[in-house]
């Protein structure tokens, strides 16, 4: 079993493991990442299975997904906060976010609106109570491991974060097609 193999297993059931910490180096020492070529990779929605942040919220927990959306090309993400199984659909916290890709393994990000939205109702709109964020500095991620299955990047303020990709959501259920697109 390759390191990324062990690190996914781990991840997805135990992500407590102190075992996680020296995977994540060893997969990072591995990988090559080159956004400029390879910024499709970004495009889904990605679950945050662990993080060397102290915050709560990213932390990771049984009974909360922490989901990120993101849609390189169209240069939109999303953080989605939500509990775990059939009532995680009646409301999420959100931040929407303007993305950037800046240079060979970073994306900017830029915090836009936060708040609540709801569950889908007809031919998929969601209600949604979001206030404007003024963000007063620079954040981003620097990607250091990507493919179909795991992302690993480290943020501004340095932490560390493992997600894994989440096939069974997709992107268009919490991002809009562009009119280019469609």
């Amino acid at each position: 079993m390759t390191s990324k193999e062990q690190l996914i297993e781990l991840l997805l059931t135990k992500p407590k493991s102190k075992l996680i910490t020296p995977l994540i180096n060893e997969v990072e020492s591995l990988s090559k990442i080159n956004l400029q070529c390879d910024a499709e990779l970004l495009k889904g929605v990605w679950e945050l299975k662990w993080s060397s942040s102290t915050q709560p919220w990213l932390k990771q927990a049984p009974w909360l997904e922490n989901l990120q959306v993101l849609d390189p090309i169209q240069n939109k993400g999303m953080n989605l906060l939500r509990l775990s199984g059939p009532i995680g659909a009646l409301a999420v916290i959100a931040v929407e976010a303007e993305l950037s890709i800046n240079g060979d393994n970073q994306v900017g990000v830029r915090f836009k609106k936060g708040g609540w939205i709801g569950p889908s109702v007809s031919n998929g709109w969601r209600p949604k109570l979001l206030k404007n964020i003024n963000q007063s500095f620079p954040a981003w991620l620097d990607i250091t491991a990507l493919d179909d299955s795991l992302r690993i990047c480290r943020g501004n303020a340095g932490t560390c974060f493992a997600l894994i990709k989440r096939h069974d959501l997709s992107v268009c259920d919490w991002i809009a097609p562009s009119i280019e697109q469609n």
